[in-house]
């Protein structure tokens, strides 16, 4: 389950996400389904969710990546990602993409000279090309499916408590990830986790909280910039 966050991070420096548990303290029946049950749970539960806040660091990448995110379905999300050295802040709102970082990144990414000029900037990217997985912020079951997508057979785990919230785990083998899955409230994901140096650790949380998308001031258009 991890590996498939990793690899998306390794496209394009970025990765995408679901939400957190938060509910009352009824059961909701999800500890006592099987491992594809709760996932499945877990993907209808999304449906319902307007937005939601993913942090961690995840080290079996090309280069350690740590980031901080806010999704709104269906609309986009901002936040920032740490890829090795190279930081940088990205905000999507439904088509139009927009990235603040440094001239390295810049460099590196357009292969331009005019780094040093875009550094500091918001600049305008398209949503294609390059840019397209961006896109995939705008929706959080899509992002969830792919997270929790593998070629093996999951296996259910016991309950236990994660940062106070209920919750059943379902492991990959493969891998040996886990993901923690809320048994109150709605059955939405809690932590994914997975162990040893090549491991990684990223929370949900901040589910459905209001997430204000607005244009950044000052755009630069990447393709004017980049003398295209």
């Amino acid at each position: 389950m991890r590996s498939r966050i990793a690899a998306g991070v390794a496209c394009f420096l970025l990765v995408a996400c679901v939400v957190s548990a938060c509910g009352g303290a009824s059961s909701n029946g999800v500890a006592s389904k099987s491992a594809d049950a709760i996932v499945q749970a877990s993907l209808t539960a999304i449906d319902h969710a307007k937005s939601a806040h993913i942090s961690g660091k995840l080290a079996d990448t090309a280069v350690p990546t740590s980031l901080n995110l806010t999704l709104v379905t269906g609309k986009g999300g901002r936040g920032q990602v740490s890829v090795g050295r190279v930081s940088y802040k990205v905000e999507v709102i439904h088509r139009e993409v927009y990235i603040n970082a440094g001239a390295t990144f810049w460099t590196r990414l357009l292969a331009s000279s005019r780094g040093a000029e875009l550094s500091g900037r918001w600049v305008e990217v398209p949503a294609k090309g390059r840019f397209a997985s961006l896109g995939k912020l705008t929706n959080l079951r899509v992002l969830l499916a792919t997270v929790l997508s593998t070629s093996t057979a999951l296996v259910k785990g016991g309950t236990t408590t994660v940062n106070g919230q209920s919750v059943v785990a379902v492991r990959d083998p493969s891998g040996d990830a886990t993901i923690y899955v809320a048994t109150t409230g709605r059955p939405y994901p809690v932590e994914l986790v997975e162990p040893g140096a090549q491991g990684g650790h990223i929370t949900f949380d901040q589910v459905n909280a209001s997430v204000p998308l607005v244009p950044p001031p000052n755009v630069l258009d990447v393709q004017t910039a980049s003398g295209r």
